[in-house]
Formats: C-alpha cells, sequence, structure tokens
C-alpha cells in the first residue's frame, strides 16, 4: 500500500504547483491514497471550500491541517459541518469543531489519518499530543496508521517518534515548510520524516514575499505579509510503502520537484 503525502500546501502557488506536479506524481508512484496539510491553503493563512475543491479536483484525498486551520470562518464552519475528509489537530481542547482523525477503507484496509500539534513554542493551549495519540489509538483501532505531527522543533517531533514506533505507520512531520534530510525507518517499522517541506513559492521566505518579511526583522514592526501568486514553485512531498498485513513501513522517500507557475 503506498502513500503520497505533501506537506503544507501554501497559497494560490502551492495549490497550482499541486494541480499540475499531481498527475505525473501519480503516474510514476501509483500512490492508493494522496494527503496533503491545507493549514496555509488560502491566502496563505486557512482555507476555504474552493481552495479545497481545487486540491480535491486535483487529486488529493485527505487533508490536514495545523494552527493556522481555524484562520478563516468560512474553514471553522467547514470542519464543523464535516464537508470534506478533513483531521484537524486532535489535541485541541474538547468542543473544537471538526475532527482529528479521518478513517478511510483503501483497498479493503482501514487507514486511520490522525493530525497532531506539537506544544513546544507553539501558542495555541493545546492537550497533551502523546497521550492524544494513545486515546484515538484505542478508540478506532486500524492496522495501517498515518500521523501528520504539526509542530516547530525536531526534537518534539524525533521523541514522538520513539514514542508511536511500532504503533503508527507513519509519522510525517509539517509546519516549518522546510524538508528535512532525516527519512528513515524506525526499528519497530514506523516510517518517519521530521517535516515534509512546503508546496510553494520557491523564492520566498517559507512562502511569504522576502520584501513582506524583512522590514520585520530591521526595523521590528512587522508589516501584512504577501503571498507569491505566480514564479518558481517548489512541492516537496514523501512516499511511504506500508505493508497492510502489519502495518509497518517497507519504504520510504522524500521527493522535490520544481515548476515555474505563470
Amino acid at each position: 500500500m503506498r502513500f503520497l503525502i505533501f506537506g503544507d500546501v501554501v497559497a494560490k502557488i502551492g495549490r497550482r504547483a499541486v494541480a499540475e506536479t499531481l498527475p505525473e506524481l501519480r503516474r510514476a508512484y501509483a500512490p492508493d491514497l494522496v494527503l496533503a496539510n491545507i493549514e496555509n491553503l488560502a491566502h496563505g493563512l486557512g482555507f476555504t471550500a474552493q481552495t479545497v475543491k481545487e486540491l480535491r479536483d486535483a487529486g488529493v484525498d485527505v487533508f490536514t491541517g495545523g494552527n493556522h486551520i481555524w484562520h478563516k470562518p468560512e474553514g471553522v464552519e467547514l470542519l464543523r459541518a464535516g464537508t470534506f475528509p478533513i483531521a484537524r489537530p486532535a489535541n485541541y481542547p474538547a468542543g473544537a469543531p471538526g475532527n482529528g482523525w479521518v478513517l478511510r477503507s483503501v483497498a479493503g484496509t482501514d487507514v486511520l489519518v490522525v493530525n497532531l500539534i506539537g506544544r513546544v513554542f507553539m501558542k495555541d493551549l493545546v492537550e497533551d499530543p502523546f497521550r492524544t495519540f494513545d486515546a484515538i489509538r484505542e478508540a478506532h483501532p486500524a492496522n495501517v496508521i498515518l500521523v501528520d505531527f504539526h509542530g516547530e522543533t525536531t526534537s518534539e517531533r524525533g521523541a514522538f517518534a520513539w514514542y508511536v514506533d511500532g504503533r503508527a505507520s507513519v509519522l510525517y512531520g509539517t509546519h516549518t515548510h522546510v524538508p528535512t534530510a532525516d527519512e528513515r525507518i524506525f526499528p519497530r517499522g514506523t516510517g518517519f520524516i521530521t517535516d515534509v517541506g512546503m508546496t510553494g513559492a520557491r523564492d520566498s521566505v517559507i512562502g511569504v514575499t522576502p520584501e513582506s518579511v524583512l522590514p520585520g526583522y530591521l526595523t521590528g514592526i512587522g508589516t501584512r505579509f504577501v503571498w507569491p501568486e505566480s514564479g518558481m514553485a517548489v512541492v516537496n512531498a514523501l512516499v511511504a510503502d506500508v505493508d497492510p498485513a502489519t502495518g509497518k513501513t517497507t519504504r520510504i522517500e522524500r521527493i522535490k520537484r520544481e515548476i515555474p507557475i505563470a
């Protein structure tokens, strides 16, 4: 069983880059399920029905989120209504709209997609992601479990990988937008990468124009962020093969593409 996973898809240029590269990636890798993180999907913050539909039409099956998933009121209402198969971070306090997991049947096998958010250096007050994972796994048993861990630090995500080794099939990090070169399979069979990286503007500061970022560093006075809509895009993704009988990862590979977006 093969999974194709996009990290944070950032703004219009990121959406268009997914749409343009996914057909080629499907031909090359033949994934059974395609996932993408959408917390930065609409103008860099949050998501809307139209922006999610763009990725659905492009061929993405399941979506995950992060701390910006709540940014647009329309997106919050879509989470509340369950309109799309979106897993928002499961360890927000009780009462937060939406669900922290999506359960899909893939070729007769139940696949559980879980979204969690870290606590180190994150501003949101959330519950313990470690024990939240335990509770979800107990309540929704599935042989194949994919976890998007949305976090700031490499250490927290690495520690979580050791905690879930052999109990999660694939653990991949999102949020920092920069891909890490540490993809591996842990001793008990969990495939891991600290951060998949973003799909968005290549010539940017993690997806934002340098011109709108630099004043904050030079003067201490922030300006409104601007997300490019065209130019060179970078596509960062992950392919993971999982044995559906054991739930263990047998192969993991980073993908990187660069394409011009007019």
